[in-house]
């Protein structure tokens, strides 16, 4: 799956996401190995999810934004304050079906 999803994928995917809770929270040490791979066990688990980045500075929340989800190789769905809401299609147990383009 590409990271690039569609307008109506994006909106789909939003609203899904607006009855969970964040899962993860980037803390004081930024973007580490070990949360990139626990981040990278709860896509896997879960497809759609929350993270809270804790980074006072806008130009630096966003930096660490971009970085899980590079790193993931999951998409961007939204960002609202210090909130994140990631996707990317799991492997084995695929969970949630897109709607078409």
């Amino acid at each position: 799956m590409s990271n690039v999803l569609t307008a109506a994928q994006t909106r789909f995917l939003r609203g899904q996401a607006h009855g969970i809770k964040a899962q993860l929270q980037v803390g004081g040490k930024g973007v580490t190995d070990a949360l990139i791979a626990e981040l990278d066990g709860a896509l896997e688990h879960h497809e759609l999810i929350k993270v809270k980045v804790g980074a006072a500075d806008r130009e630096e929340r966003d930096a660490m934004i971009d970085q899980l989800a590079e790193r993931t190789g999951a998409s961007l769905v939204q960002r609202i304050g210090h909130t994140a809401i990631l996707y990317r299609q799991s492997k084995d147990r695929r969970q949630i079906v897109l709607p078409r383009a």
